[in-house]
């Protein structure tokens, strides 16, 4: 609230002293600040207040079921659970290198970067309420902190927006509506989860501990508005209108558009096809808008499930010559639960970087992790312990990963192949 009142006092300041251009460039350093800040504020206060109306009707909703039929009023009975949902957990990681570089990086990571010391990687608490039909509005609001929050949502070739430092550590920031239209209109508005890619920001909500590079190189957040329909049980359409490709870059003030279609082909496969279309960079022509697309077909059965995903970017540059850049990745994760607390996957992938537009480097990259996990539940928290080899094949012209010492003028030598051994011990705790 205070960040918010001095937003408004600087800005009549500046409209006082009549600058105009000044107080254009004040309005768009902080928009996403505030936007970020007055999302966070309207979650709380629907927290507040729908907390004890929903609670009432729950009780309400509980005590009539539990009463006789030709009772005339409720009778006590035990608390219904709650519609709100609270979390929070903790990730501790260790990533042993092979190639032990000087510099302690896993070069062109934007997640699980830090290698050969143990680390804090991510650290986060919040609370949720989904719309629902008989609860329509919802809210969610999540902060958090680690070294994973230090990269992800920036742009190797757009500046960041002003407040940047603070907006990382929001992980969510949002308020939904269910309308009753038709099988149920969903609008949701703030900072959300990304409808682009299979694997999210957190190790907990992933079958292994590293991320595969295209997710790296894809928003884990969205910052903007959506509208879902379910057209039928098995077709979901959904809209989003967002501020950029990454929610804290800041090429212009164009926004970006996309939708997604997610069709349940049988009981066992799901598809899911969502596009992006954009202006990522200073020049706002339709020429040099970016065109992405995100196929995800994921395939479960029993203890098994299996998915292949499939990403390609490219747009045209402002450069001289114009040329159009153009990126690629796959992966396809097979994942098995063993037996009781104990479950493996193996990650087969490839990333293609032609441009050097996504990665920062040309290059051409394989990789390929195997993981070991096991779930130790207690009460409302799960211990998640993970055990992981990785091996990355980085190939091209700026290709290579960070080996040995430093070199003359703090340069660190570059090899094509590395191997990673990674622990992974993550606690999360959840209202129920």
């Amino acid at each position: 609230m205070r960040l918010l009142q001095d937003a408004i006092r600087t800005r009549r300041s500046l409209v006082a002293q009549d600058g105009t251009k000044e107080v254009g460039a004040f309005l768009h350093k902080k928009r996403m600040l505030c936007s970020f800040l007055a999302a966070a504020l309207c979650g709380s206060v629907f927290a507040e207040r729908l907390f004890a109306d929903e609670k009432a009707t729950a009780n309400n909703a509980v005590q009539a079921s539990q009463a006789p039929a030709d009772s005339q009023g409720p009778t006590p009975g035990e608390p219904a659970n709650s519609l709100w949902k609270y979390s929070g957990f903790m990730d501790f990681g260790y990533l042993l290198d092979f190639n032990h570089p000087a510099n302690h990086l896993f070069r062109d990571r934007g997640t699980t970067f830090k290698v050969d010391e143990l680390d804090l990687n991510m650290a986060g608490a919040g609370f949720k309420k989904e719309a629902a039909e008989n609860s329509r509005w919802g809210t969610e609001l999540a902060v958090q902190a680690g070294k994973d929050s230090a990269n992800f949502g920036f742009s190797a070739t757009a500046p960041n927006v002003s407040g940047a430092d603070v907006l990382r550590h929001f992980g969510a920031a949002n308020v939904s509506y269910l309308a009753p239209l038709g099988s149920g209109l969903t609008v949701q508005a703030g900072l959300f989860s990304s409808l682009i890619g299979y694997d999210s920001l957190y190790a907990k909500d992933d079958f292994e501990y590293t991320r595969p590079w295209g997710a790296d190189y894809t928003p884990y957040l969205m910052f903007g508005i959506n509208a879902s329909y379910p057209f039928t049980k098995k077709l979901t359409a959904t809209g989003f209108v967002i501020n950029d490709y990454f929610h804290l870059a800041h090429p212009n003030n164009v926004p970006s558009f996309g939708g997604q279609l997610i069709y349940s082909a049988s009981d066992h496969l799901n598809i899911k096809e969502t596009v992006l279309h954009g202006a990522q960079q200073s020049e706002t022509a339709l020429e040099f808008w970016r065109f992405f697309s995100d196929t995800i077909a994921e395939w479960k059965k029993g203890r098994f499930t299996t998915a292949f995903e499939y990403q390609i970017g490219t747009e045209k540059v402002n450069l001289p010559g114009t040329p159009r850049a153009l990126w690629m990745s796959a992966q396809l994760p097979f994942h098995r639960a063993i037996a009781g607390r104990w479950s493996a996957t193996l990650r087969p992938e490839f990333a293609w970087d032609r441009d050097g537009r996504w990665t920062g480097s040309k290059q051409t990259i394989k990789a390929f992790t195997t993981t070991l996990e096991c779930r130790l539940p207690y009460w409302k928290t799960h211990t998640i312990a993970r055990l992981e080899y990785r091996v990355d094949d980085s190939r091209g012209p700026g290709g290579g990963f960070y080996r040995g010492a430093v070199m003359a003028r703090g340069v660190v030598a570059l090899v094509p192949t590395q191997q990673l051994l990674a622990i992974g011990l993550i606690v999360t705790f959840e209202s129920h």
